[in-house]
């Protein structure tokens, strides 16, 4: 029982200390700028991945014409 209390006492200290790690390498404001800049990269993937080959096609076809 005691081990169990240790063992996820020392866990919960080293996701805080990740944590506290990043706020000072970063700040909040750095950390709120990356989430942000990952939802948007994530998004333009998606939509892009979506379309990809019919606007290179379109693109190479102008080209050439």
């Amino acid at each position: 029982m005691e081990n169990n209390k240790v063992v996820k006492e020392s866990e919960e200290v080293k996701k805080n200390s990740k944590w506290k790690s990043l706020v000072k390498k970063f700040g909040i404001g750095g950390i709120i700028f990356f989430t942000v800049k990952g939802i948007i990269t994530s998004t333009l993937i998606y939509f892009l991945g979506k379309n990809f080959w019919s606007i290179i096609s379109n693109y190479f076809t102008t080209i050439f014409d």
